[in-house]
C-alpha cells in the first residue's frame, strides 16, 4: 500500500484536473467498471484512491491522450507499468501516432530532434504541415517531431516544404472519412461511447496508414517497371 492519505474521487479529479482537464467521475468510474481500476471503500462505501492507484489513473489518461489507446491495450500496458517496465512515455504499439514521442516539444526540442533548420521550420509552419498547439508556436504536438523528421529527409532528395501540402492534404481527406465513422460515438457523449470512438480511431488510422503505405508502394513499384 503506498503512503499518503487515501482520496475521494471529487478530490482525485481536483487533483489530475489541471494536467487532464476533461477527466469526470463518470469516466473515473467507467475505468473502474472495466477493470483499470479497482479503488478501496471507506466503511461508507465510498471510494478511495491511494497513490498508487492515483498513479495507475494517470497512467491510463496519459495513454488516452497521448497515444488514443483503446482500453484493451492500455490494459494489457498496465501489467507491465506494474513491473516497472513500461513508463507511458515513449512510443507504443497499437494506437494512433505511435511514431511520435508522447509529450509535446518545444521549438528547440523540435529543432533539435528532427535536425530542421529554423528556417526550414518557419517554412513548414506557413505551409500548414507542423503546426503550434499555442498563439506564441513556441510549442508542438507529439506528431510535430516526426512531421518534422519525416519531411527533412524528402527536402534532401530535393523536394520544399509547399510540396508537402499534397500529403497534408491527402491526411485531411482521410481523416474526414474517420470522422464519418466516430461522429456519432462522439455525440452521445458518454465514457462508454467516447472508449468505443477511440477503439474504432485506433482501428481505423491503422488500416487506413496501411492502405496507404500500400498504395503508395505499389505505385513505386509500377513505375520501376514500367
Amino acid at each position: 500500500m503506498a503512503e499518503g492519505t487515501p482520496l475521494t474521487i471529487g478530490e482525485v479529479i481536483n487533483l489530475l484536473r489541471d494536467e487532464f482537464p476533461d477527466v469526470t467521475v463518470s469516466k473515473v468510474r467507467f475505468l473502474e467498471s472495466q477493470g483499470l481500476l479497482t479503488p478501496g471503500r471507506s466503511e461508507s462505501g465510498y471510494r478511495l484512491f491511494d497513490d498508487t492507484e492515483i498513479e495507475r489513473l494517470r497512467f491510463i489518461l496519459r495513454q488516452q491522450r497521448d497515444h488514443f489507446l483503446p482500453l484493451k491495450v492500455i490494459k494489457s500496458k498496465l501489467t507491465l507499468w506494474e513491473r516497472g517496465e513500461e513508463d507511458g512515455e515513449g512510443a507504443v504499439s497499437g494506437g494512433i501516432g505511435t511514431e511520435s514521442a508522447g509529450q509535446p516539444a518545444d521549438r528547440e526540442e523540435l529543432l533539435r530532434r528532427s535536425g530542421l533548420s529554423p528556417s526550414l521550420l518557419g517554412e513548414l509552419i506557413d505551409a500548414g504541415i507542423v503546426r503550434a498547439v499555442d498563439d506564441d508556436g513556441e510549442h508542438f504536438p507529439p506528431e510535430a517531431v516526426t512531421v518534422a523528421r519525416e519531411a527533412r529527409r524528402l527536402f534532401e532528395l530535393g523536394l520544399e516544404p509547399r510540396h508537402l501540402k499534397v500529403v497534408l492534404h491527402a491526411a485531411q481527406r482521410e481523416a474526414d472519412l474517420v470522422t464519418q465513422l466516430v461522429a456519432p460515438l462522439l455525440a452521445l457523449r458518454q465514457p462508454e461511447a467516447r472508449e468505443q470512438a477511440r477503439a474504432v480511431l485506433a482501428t481505423s488510422v491503422d488500416a487506413m496508414t496501411a492502405l496507404h503505405r500500400a498504395l503508395l508502394g505499389g505505385q513505386a513499384r509500377e513505375l520501376l517497371e514500367s
